[in-house]
């Protein structure tokens, strides 16, 4: 693997920002405040800022690649392939793709779960982001419980997330639209929809020991645990003590500050502080960060997003800057316990971005180093020639 050398940068180094040069070699940072030594790649980063690789621990916007539009379908390897080059294109080193696996059919259904979770194991190794399985377990879903077990016990699954939208979707079939939309996702007739709903609710009994079961399987396992819109402090508690440490969307202050109060780890999504509040119309992300009531955003159905609203929160004097990017990039990591990233020091992951902030609340990603390899490059004036030499002689050649 080829060393590289940055030249210059204000890079991120623990809470401050300081003009220095990075080595990486293989995949880790070899040397903070280095000199070129013998490296064959070097990029100058000068007037730029260095920041550590964006870490995503919930996004599904690949289902739009999967699914552009309702009923129509293209296949999970190319989806996955562009959905890789648009994380690793807004920065995002570390992708948690976030699978549903619901007893609807179609879209989020257990068998395209399984397909996903097959595929990323297979195009793992040519993926330029560090690809995971992130499972997104509807409750609901009864009949997936052993299925489910077994892949947490056989270390297919980076992290489990307990999901109960069925309220949401008694009360949606009363709205034409929602419905419609509903209906259209599992291609069943609006019919067959009606019934397999009625089937699914009238199990409700069963619904808490499946949870408790399948919570004590992913400890077994080792894996780490979300819970997902969490409405009240004693639903944040009772999850909290199965062992799912990891608030998800808490949907109101008093469950968020609950969470907090307990040490959890509290994420809301990038794309609320981007818009100015939630399309839910529940909490405003920019006001629970500015209480500390939240410690990650995540890119959740915008891959963009993350890097945007690190900049909007640092440009609107909610939080500085590099409080504002450990919220995309050491506080995922933190939480989904990968210790490895999220910061740039010697001897951690080399996930690095190199980021044009010239335009206010328009930062510009002009490189992307993930595991020490350059993947992604905007500009190449920026490559050095093998004796270093100014920007202005670079790009007359």
């Amino acid at each position: 693997m080829t060393d590289i050398f940055l030249e210059g940068g204000r890079a991120l180094i623990g809470v401050e920002f300081v003009e220095t040069s990075l080595l990486v070699s293989g995949t880790d940072i070899a040397q903070v405040d280095a000199s070129r030594s013998r490296a064959r790649l070097a990029i100058d980063a000068r007037d730029l800022l260095v920041l550590p690789g964006i870490v995503d621990l919930h996004g599904d916007a690949f289902e739009r690649q999967m699914m552009p539009r309702a009923g129509v379908d293209f296949p999970i390897d190319v989806a996955l392939a562009d959905s890789d080059r648009q994380a690793i294109g807004n920065g995002i080193t570390t992708v948690f793709h976030a699978t549903t696996c619901s007893w609807e059919p179609g879209l989020r259904s257990a068998d395209n779960a399984r397909g996903l979770m097959e595929a990323i194991e297979r195009q793992r190794p040519q993926f330029a982001a560090d690809t995971r399985f992130h499972l997104r377990h509807e409750t609901y879903h009864l009949d997936a419980e052993a299925e489910i077990a077994q892949w947490l016990a056989e270390g297919r699954v980076d992290l489990f997330a307990f999901n109960d939208h069925m309220d949401g979707t008694v009360a949606d079939m009363a709205k034409p639209r929602k419905r419609n939309r509903m209906v259209e996702r599992t291609g069943l007739s609006s019919e067959e929809f009606d019934r397999l709903v009625e089937r699914v609710v009238s199990r409700a009994d069963e619904v808490p020991t499946s949870v408790s079961r399948l919570a004590a399987s992913a400890r077994a396992a080792g894996v780490r645990m979300l819970s997902h819109d969490d409405a009240t402090p004693a639903m944040r508690r009772e999850y909290r003590e199965r062992g799912a440490d990891i608030a998800e969307f808490p949907i109101n202050e008093e469950t968020a500050r609950a969470a907090a109060e307990a040490g959890d780890a509290i994420v809301y999504g990038a794309p609320n502080v981007v818009r100015g509040g939630s399309h839910t119309g529940w909490t405003r992300a920019s006001d629970m960060i500015a209480k500390g009531l939240c410690s990650v955003l995540a890119s959740d159905y915008y891959y963009p997003a993350q890097l945007l609203a690190a900049f909007r929160l640092a440009a609107d004097g909610v939080v500085p800057l590099a409080r504002a990017w450990d919220l995309v990039s050491a506080g995922p990591a933190r939480a989904t316990g990968l210790a490895d990233r999220g910061i740039l020091a010697e001897g951690r992951r080399a996930d690095i971005l190199l980021v044009d902030d010239s335009a206010r609340l328009r930062p510009r990603l002009i490189a992307v180093i993930s595991g020490g390899k350059l993947v992604h490059l905007t500009d190449a004036t920026r490559l050095l020639t093998a004796v270093a030499a100014p920007r202005e002689a670079v790009a007359a050649a």
